[in-house]
């Protein structure tokens, strides 16, 4: 059960219900976080215009959620884990890229090093080294695609927090656990 009323569109002021019915007709559903994030309207509207400007970025659908996948697990919100690994799913990313993505690795060199670099960025609380940053760059990101990593990583954070504060109804196919080998 969640911590904070879901709110449905109708039960929402003007502004709120506008919003979500913006994020319904652009889902074709409304999930459960949105209907959370509506019980303060300067949160889904934070979340909104951060989401919208990630989106609007350099970064690839795919690299995003896989980017999410990431930071989901680190975090571990299962709810956000549920999400984006639906959404990678809709993007096109295979079950092994989505597992690996959870753990921060890829086949694909360039993709990986993103991984790893958000992994660091999230493990040591932005505090990441000048060698992580040049490791970027040798893989081909430049300033503004690595700032967007930081903001993509700051943006699925902020979902993490707030569904695990929440404790958001996972309304995803839900996701097993990574396999730890011994």
């Amino acid at each position: 059960m969640s911590q904070f009323r879901l709110i449905e569109p109708q039960q929402a002021n003007p502004d709120t219900r506008e919003m979500l019915e913006a994020i319904q007709g652009k889902l074709g559903r409304l999930p459960n976080m949105f209907k959370a994030m509506a019980n303060s309207p300067a949160t889904l509207a934070a979340y909104v215009g951060l989401s919208d400007a990630v989106a609007g970025g350099g970064l690839s659908p795919q690299l995003r959620e896989q980017v999410a996948l990431t930071v989901s697990e680190r975090n571990g919100c299962q709810y956000c884990l549920a999400a984006h690994s639906a959404v990678g799913k809709m993007l096109g990313l295979s079950a092994d890229e989505i597992a690996g993505s959870r753990g921060a690795e890829s086949a694909d060199p360039i993709t990986g090093a993103a991984l790893a670099f958000v992994a660091s960025l999230v493990d040591e609380r932005g505090k990441v080294s000048a060698g992580e940053i040049d490791r970027l760059r040798q893989a081909g990101y430049d300033d503004g695609q690595i700032a967007e990593l930081v903001t993509a990583t700051a943006l699925t954070t902020l979902t993490n927090y707030f569904n695990l504060t929440a404790d958001t109804p996972i309304d995803f196919p839900r996701v097993d656990a990574l396999s730890v080998e011994a």
